[in-house]
């Protein structure tokens, strides 16, 4: 590596980690000053609370990254912008791209990085963060308000799929019930809807009932109207949030085989909002090599203190449209309005031509 190689670097990886340490003890501290009233109510043990902050860890880093590398490159060509040394460096027949290079490479290494983390690591830790968390709501005396918990999808026993719009905990009772039953092939052999449903007595009641069941031709046998119906789920409210679904809780192997299940289910809308979670596993972590690529243009173009700052203002704003963008693009991609794949890839492309054009026209 050459000596200016190594005197990028040493600055880039400076102002990342500085980044990184101070978000980490910001969201840290933020988070428990929030909530230190109920920590001091429930007299939460230190172990436990070392443990939570421990795990939330990989999806604190994950949530911030993209913001340290856009810093980390704005103060580092900045500095060296402001100090005439980019100027030195174009006299002496360096490229933009010879000059940036460093920092570009450190960009894809820390999207190759967070891809891992946000499949190996990060759904786990998710994981145990909410049980934690499940573990000090349940010392909690119970509100006579319940709790409240939307979209609640559960593959459970016998290749019954349980679609959710609502679920009380607290009252074990739910709102907007589908279930499709599916014999070993995943073809669907029955249909259940409900208006809502309760557990009483160690069983399911639901209420406004439709039942329809399929034969091996496909040929319907129902729908079945009943006001009241004792169902046959082995599943206890406890169970059945304990296994609900969710792409934060799945790595990509996990994810993709639910997404087939539900495909074959016939669970269009929830296969088609899972499938543009899973395109944005591949796509997302690179928005830090993106940002930097973003955030290289502005950082050049420092030289006076008024540009420096309306370059740092520019680029920020910049960053904020692309993650802005990215969810809107996800939410018409669960909606249906986009294909799932050009749903969690479509803003990262656009920004992508967008950087590599701005860095183009630089002088």
């Amino acid at each position: 590596m050459r000596i200016l190689d190594r005197y990028i670097l040493k600055s880039v990886l400076n102002i990342f980690f500085g980044c990184l340490a101070v978000f980490f003890f910001l969201y840290v501290i933020i988070d428990v000053f929030s909530q230190l009233e109920e920590i001091l109510k429930l007299r939460v043990a230190l172990d436990v609370l070392l443990y939570y902050y421990f795990s939330f860890l990989p999806i604190i880093f994950v949530r911030v990254v993209p913001v340290a590398c856009l810093l980390s490159t704005l103060y580092t060509f900045g500095i060296l912008n402001r100090n005439n040394e980019v100027i030195a460096m174009r006299a002496a027949g360096l490229s933009v791209l010879q000059i940036t290079k460093t920092v570009i490479i450190l960009g894809l290494l820390v999207s190759i990085f967070t891809f891992w983390l946000n499949d190996r690591i990060a759904p786990h830790a998710l994981m145990g963060t909410e049980k934690t968390k499940l573990q000090l709501q349940d010392s909690k005396a119970k509100e006579k308000t319940p709790t409240q918990v939307n979209n609640v999808y559960v593959l459970g026993l016998k290749n019954r799929l349980f679609s959710i719009d609502r679920f009380y905990p607290q009252t074990n009772t739910m709102e907007g019930i589908i279930i499709l039953e599916q014999d070993q092939s995943h073809n669907v052999v029955k249909k259940i809807s409900a208006d809502s449903g309760e557990y009483k007595n160690g069983l399911w009641i639901f209420y406004n009932s439709f039942t329809t069941n399929y034969g091996d031709s496909q040929e319907i046998e129902g729908p079945v109207y009943r006001e009241e119906e004792i169902m046959a789920i082995p599943e206890t409210p406890e169970e059945l949030l304990s296994q609900r679904q969710s792409p934060d809780f799945m790595d990509l192997r996990e994810l993709d085989d639910y997404i087939r299940k539900l495909t074959k289910s016939g669970a269009v809308s929830v296969a088609q909002s899972f499938t543009v979670d899973y395109y944005a596993r591949f796509f997302s972590p690179f928005t830090n090599l993106i940002i930097v690529l973003l955030g290289i243009p502005f950082a050049l173009k420092m030289k006076k203190r008024a540009t420096g700052l309306a370059s740092v203002g520019l680029s920020i704003i910049v960053a904020f449209l692309y993650f802005v963008f990215t969810a809107i693009s996800i939410a018409l991609g669960k909606s249906g309005v986009l294909t799932p794949i050009l749903a969690a890839s479509l803003s990262h492309l656009i920004m992508l031509i967008f950087a590599l054009v701005l860095i183009a026209d630089l002088p």
